[in-house]
């Protein structure tokens, strides 16, 4: 006992003389902090807010660089007195924003603890902004989330609020935040969001406009569901806030709290009138993605350079308007076209106006029906099948054990094609034969989708799909923009690149601030990619997609008639390509599951939609050098040039042999026949509706 007193008695000098060093260490820092933060605050100066504070207008341009797309809005600001301002407005932007802003030195010190302790554990760059340091921030810094730049916005905080009076500083920033939909200021936004005067706005509707503060277009109720769920839980902490600070009682917040007060729609800018409006919207959408604030959009003078060919948007409106169908008011038309390796989006046309509706169908889609058979054939390919192998034709054709039937239906009234090759069954889009191959190999239908997700269709579309024996028929609806860009795989030999709209952004003072990345990577072979090439060049030179051979350049392409739940034709495709430009033509009526037969003079796949791709490719490519496709690789076997005529079966009776392929068989020397008689547009059933041709 006593030799381990005696040992601790011999330790204790160096504990103590560590925990000295440490105290010295602590107070050195100490000192040095405070000596670097009295030399800062003594040569930061306050800048002139009326020099240096200055909104711009952001432009937008084509991928050339030159050619103006849009502008987005200029501060629109009408300032106003504090007195002018209800003071349960100016409670209610102190409940959100800054609860003891009567009380502090123009400093959270809490929250900058707080913020810099998440930031060192690994979260997000956080601010810690009080309404001052917010106020400095707007008329002084800059936008940037970086330590230097928050330091000097404390130092700034602290000056202006020894020279300026917390009433002033209340009023300068009611009249200088950014409230979303363009508008800079309390007046402004009131203006925006109800169409009246800030003197006239309501408890809940000052606390709305409080909501919104925190991320300006993203807690807009008018921006969707997701939207205004999330501005409900922030709305009911401002009132909590106005409770904390007294501004409103407890009865008062409650009853408040149980709904948003009810906005006025957006004013649309008359130039996102017309189909523009769309490339307008989707530039925005991504800058969003990337980190840029609608502030940062609306007023911080960037340069956003897309990729969006000016030459590719005029032909996509000119093929539109061609088709003369302008009388159909309930008719959708949408088309989305992407370079092949680099997912450039050239161009888009999501409806015919976005100011009358901003609902873009190229980013919605409909079913994509047989034009999703490519998959299907890719999937086949990967797994060591031939363009030669045989899949029964047969209709109707019944899935074993499911009782579930299958028929190939189209203009001339459907019928029976016996066992054919899978080259034949692509160009003539048979049902039938693409539901056999499904079942010959093992997870087929899982085989399927994910051959749809190496070609660039993503997961928010497969999800939607069971790996069922009629998947390759295309009945779940998949976003016309993202068929562009899975067939835009095929034609860049397998390599798959994320669609993107914008190429590069310079903010205001000349400095690139973002420019896109390369994102192609290599998902399936070369040499399987040219196969799947040399089927869909067939489809378009002699099968169900002839109406698009009139593009100058080699093309390869599908169709796709789907049908909905009820049996009824509800949209119709056309997918192709040519080695440097992909394009989907999606056509769908109503809210995008009405009937199309007896509505289109015609309405298969291979007619509007296979004529509105050819005449919007002509003009796209207008001037370019044609490409050739590389050769097939026919990497599971070997196919003549298609020359011959075979004779194909045209009885209706069912099979009830198992699905099989003959890749135990030598490759043919003879092709299947390309052009026989009666070709036709298949479509069919799948859960939910189905596809074909």
């Amino acid at each position: 006992m006593s030799t381990a007193k005696s040992s601790a008695k011999q330790r204790s000098p160096l504990w103590r003389r560590l925990l000295g060093w440490l105290g010295l260490a602590v107070l050195g820092l100490l000192i040095v902090g405070l000596a670097g933060f009295l030399i800062a605050y003594a040569v930061v100066d306050i800048p002139d807010p009326n020099e240096d504070f200055q909104a711009e207008a952001s432009f937008v341009y084509y991928a050339d660089g030159r050619s103006e797309l849009g502008s987005f809005a200029v501060q629109d600001r009408q300032l106003v007195l504090l007195d002018e301002v209800p003071d349960h407005m100016q409670q209610a932007v102190i409940a959100a924003e800054d609860r003891t802003f009567y009380a502090n030195a123009g400093i959270d010190v809490k929250g900058i603890v707080r913020a810099a302790y998440n930031n060192v554990v690994g979260e997000s760059t956080q601010g810690a902004s009080t309404i001052t340091q917010q106020y400095v921030k707007i008329l002084y810094l800059t936008q940037d989330q970086t330590y230097s730049r928050k330091a000097r916005e404390g130092i700034l905080a602290l000056k202006v609020q020894r020279e300026v009076s917390k009433d002033e500083i209340l009023q300068g920033y009611l009249n200088t935040i950014y409230f979303g939909r363009g508008a800079y200021g309390a007046q402004a936004a009131a203006a925006a969001y109800f169409d009246k005067d800030i003197g006239e706005v309501t408890v809940p509707e000052a606390a709305l406009l409080a909501t919104v503060l925190n991320s300006p277009g993203t807690l807009d109720p008018r921006e969707g569901k997701g939207a205004a769920a999330d501005a409900l839980v922030r709305y009911r902490y401002v009132l909590d806030g106005m409770v904390e600070t007294g501004a409103l009682s407890a009865p008062q917040a409650d009853r408040f709290s149980r709904r948003l007060p009810k906005t006025v729609a957006p004013s649309q800018d008359d130039e996102l009138g017309g189909p523009d409006g769309f490339l307008m919207a989707m530039a925005r959408a991504e800058l969003r993605t990337n980190g840029f604030s609608d502030a940062d959009v609306d007023a911080g003078g960037l340069q956003i350079t897309t990729t969006f060919s000016r030459k590719a948007m005029t032909a996509a409106k000119q093929a539109v308007r061609a088709q003369k169908l302008g009388r159909l008011k309930q008719l959708h038309i949408a088309l989305a076209s992407v370079e092949p390796g680099s997912g450039k989006v050239r161009a888009v046309y999501g409806g015919a106006d976005y100011v009358r509706s901003d609902f873009n169908w190229a980013l919605a889609g409909g079913q994509p029906g047989s034009s999703f058979k490519p998959f299907a054939l890719l999937a086949a390919l990967r797994d060591g099948i031939s363009l030669t192998d045989t899949f029964d034709g047969n209709s109707p054709y019944v899935i074993e054990g499911t009782g579930e039937d299958v028929e190939n239906q189209g203009d001339s009234g459907g019928g029976s094609f016996g066992f054919v090759p899978l080259l034949y069954a692509t160009v003539e889009s048979i049902n039938t034969a693409y539901v056999d191959l499904t079942l010959s190999m093992d997870n087929g239908g899982q085989k399927v989708i994910g051959a749809a997700e190496l070609a660039g269709i993503p997961k928010s579309a497969t999800n939607k799909l069971a790996p069922v024996p009629v998947v390759a028929l295309g009945y779940a609806p998949v976003p016309t923009i993202d068929m562009a860009n899975a067939y835009a795989t095929f034609a860049a030999g397998g390599r798959r690149a994320d669609w993107h709209v914008l190429e590069t952004v310079v903010d205001a003072d000349g400095e690139t601030v973002y420019t896109a990345e390369d994102t192609a990577t290599r998902t399936f072979s070369a040499e399987i990619a040219s196969d799947v090439s040399y089927a869909l060049q067939q489809v378009v030179e002699r099968g169900t997609g002839t109406n698009a051979s009139t593009v100058r350049c080699p093309v390869a392409g599908k169709t796709g008639t789907a049908t909905g739940a009820q049996g009824e034709v509800s949209s119709s495709w056309f997918v192709g390509y040519t080695p440097t430009l992909s394009t989907a033509v999606m056509y769908v009526r109503g809210d995008g599951n009405e009937q199309l037969e007896n509505y289109l003079p015609t309405f298969y796949g291979g007619e509007f939609p296979a004529r509105t791709f050819a005449a919007y490719m002509q003009g796209a490519l207008q001037d370019t050098k044609c490409v050739d496709f590389p050769a097939p690789a026919f990497v599971t076997g070997t196919i003549a040039p298609p020359t011959s005529t075979v004779t194909v079966p045209t009885t209706t009776t069912t099979t009830t042999e198992p699905p099989t392929t003959t890749t135990t068989e030598p490759p043919t020397t003879d092709p299947p026949n390309p052009n026989p008689p009666g070709s036709q547009e298949p479509s069919s059933d799948g859960p939910g509706g189905g596809g074909g041709g």
